[in-house]
């Protein structure tokens, strides 16, 4: 099969794309690179006019007249190579706004990939109008509204979410609802706003290339190793406050019997490598379901603190925890933190439950051929 994705977070189409090849099929990725992580993209798009003293300029122009340039310049690159494009057999849009446009630029890219393609299929793997809409409509729920509505975050630095609450994102939500084949979701914080609305195909867990994670068996030294990696962008998204408060305490507690690594806005590739000696993760604390640093972290047999609630562990009939769930409450880390150090088998034992459950419901070959049956099941 010829498959065209389209975009990049946090690696998820690039260990698709993977999966999909050893089955035998030809894919391309055409998307950004997903910010200062860099992921490989076979027709890379660049953010034009997105910075500096450009940008100022751009926000003037978008003020008095409404015209968006760096859509326009997104625009133009895609238009430009558009006969790549075209006549595939799958073609799955990794967001309702993948090419970052405004609703005007995005809905011409859109309606050329609908014209030329025979299936197009919507993934929710991040911030959309149905994720983000709920969330507001059911602030309890844990997600990354929570920080946001206790005042923690600016609108301004919210806006990449608080988008998909404008008219202009109801209605491209609503034309790419009316074209593609059908809507997956890839872990249960997107899956609960999508139960029964009709264009919902289900559930398909982030692949992961439990090839490039080798696990070793973990070691327990002098030192409990903590490792903390830290997106700025995404800081109160992630609940690092809290885990930075925690390791505050933990630090003071445990003085020399612990090390705290912390990584801060790196690329990918030397991320990955910067907690191969940590003996615990800590990933991110707002939802009910791990994301892709989670899920690495899990795939090397860490003990990873994560989202992992009750409707995780439910949707997976699992007995025995594999990822600590995080919560933003700083005793509840301190007492979960200060448990393990002071029990290092049981990091070993996490640590290899872990690894099991992504062998079990994330091998990229497994969902590759997942996504394959389901994309060719739905109708044209």
């Amino acid at each position: 099969m010829k498959i065209l994705l389209i975009g990049e977070y946090s690696r998820l189409h690039n260990s698709l794309k993977e999966g999909l090849q050893k089955l035998g099929n030809d894919v391309t990725i055409l998307g950004f690179k997903d910010g200062f992580k860099d992921f490989s993209v076979d027709y890379p798009l660049e953010k034009k006019w997105d910075s500096g003293f450009q940008k100022k300029i751009k926000l003037a122009l978008l003020i008095f007249t409404g015209f968006d340039i760096s859509s326009y310049l997104t625009y133009r690159q895609f238009w430009k190579k558009r006969n790549k494009f075209k006549d595939y057999d799958f073609v799955q849009l990794i967001n309702e706004n993948s090419f970052f446009c405004d609703y005007k630029h995005e809905k011409k890219i859109l309606k050329y990939l609908f014209k030329h393609n025979k299936k197009v299929f919507l993934l929710s793997a991040g911030d959309d109008y149905r994720y983000v809409n709920y969330n507001f409509k059911h602030p309890e729920n844990p997600s990354i509204v929570q920080p946001y509505l206790a005042g923690k975050i600016a609108d301004k630095d919210f806006s990449n979410v608080l988008k998909f609450r404008t008219k202009s994102f109801e209605k491209l939500h609503q034309y790419i609802y009316e074209n593609v084949q059908g809507v997956i979701a890839t872990d249960m914080d997107y899956h609960i706003p999508l139960q029964n609305h009709p264009k919902y195909l289900g559930l398909i867990p982030s692949p992961m290339n439990i090839d490039k994670f080798t696990i070793s068996e973990l070691i327990i030294t002098d030192k409990i190793v903590i490792f903390h990696g830290i997106n700025r962008e995404s800081y109160f998204k992630k609940g690092n406050d809290f885990f930075e408060k925690a390791l505050g305490i933990i630090k003071d507690k445990y003085g020399n019997k612990i090390e705290i690594l912390t990584a801060e806005n790196v690329a990918y590739e030397q991320y990955i490598n910067l907690y191969d000696k940590a003996n615990i993760v800590l990933d991110q604390l707002y939802g009910h379901d791990q994301g892709s640093n989670g899920l690495e972290s899990m795939a090397k047999g860490k003990a990873v603190f994560t989202n992992a609630s009750d409707v995780f562990e439910k949707q997976y009939n699992l007995t025995e925890k594999v990822a600590i769930n995080g919560l933003p409450d700083v005793d509840y880390l301190v007492k979960e933190l200060s448990f393990l150090i002071e029990n290092p088998n049981e990091i070993i034992a996490l640590g290899k439950r872990a690894r099991i459950f992504i062998e079990r419901e994330h091998d990229y070959v497994r969902i590759a051929s997942n996504y394959l049956a389901l994309w060719q099941k739905a109708n044209p």
